[in-house]
């Protein structure tokens, strides 16, 4: 990555005001400032209100248990050299409920000790999806009997969603952001509110 933004970060007059809010509030929700990727992102205002609704589908508001997508997304990271997605989600997979030495051991692969069978499965399609870009039979018939229909069309958009997010960040230099150590309370409220959605089941 470059030393200095390729793009820099847009204020009201770039991205506009509406855009300008969502990043602030988004921000304070994580207990920070705009994050750069918003308002770098903002700065093609029509594409970015799009990709928000997609992303935000997918991340809190999917399917999987955010345990599950907090872990695909940091392997994602790892494998891109994204540092600007690693440092935001090793901080919202705190939250999720992963350890801090599951976080760091997700730079290891699946074959580190300390991982469920789960979860050694999602490592590998994240590994699988970043080097071939599809699933194996045998990765496949491992992952059919725990997962939807539904999950595992999931799956594979979760990890293409990061890896072109990582793809785009790390071209177009987004400088990272200056982050409270711990998430405040607001994010863990918002993902009490997820998780006990995720309860009720798929959405129509």
């Amino acid at each position: 990555m470059t030393a200095a933004p390729r793009i820099a970060p847009g204020g009201a007059a770039e991205i506009g005001r509406v855009n300008l809010l969502i990043a602030r509030a988004i921000g304070a929700a994580a207990g920070g400032g705009p994050p750069n990727i918003f308002t770098t992102l903002a700065r093609h205002p029509r594409l970015f209100r799009r990709w928000l609704r997609f992303a935000g589908a997918l991340m809190p508001g999917g399917l999987l248990p955010r345990e599950d997508t907090e872990l695909v997304i940091l392997r994602v990271a790892h494998n891109c050299g994204c540092d600007y997605e690693w440092r935001h989600h090793e901080r919202l997979a705190r939250v999720a409920g992963l350890s801090a030495e599951a976080v760091e051991r997700a730079r290891q692969g699946d074959d580190a000790a300390g991982w469920s069978g789960r979860q050694r499965l999602l490592i590998r399609a994240a590994d699988e999806l970043h080097s071939a870009r599809v699933l194996s039979d045998e990765l496949w018939s491992e992952l059919r009997p725990l997962m939807s229909d539904a999950e595992l069309i999931e799956l594979c958009m979760l990890v293409g969603h990061y890896e072109m997010l990582a793809m785009t960040l790390n071209s177009l230099g987004v400088a990272p952001d200056v982050l409270p150590e711990a998430p405040p309370r607001a994010a863990r409220a918002l993902q009490a509110i997820v998780a006990r959605r995720g309860r009720k089941g798929p959405r129509a």
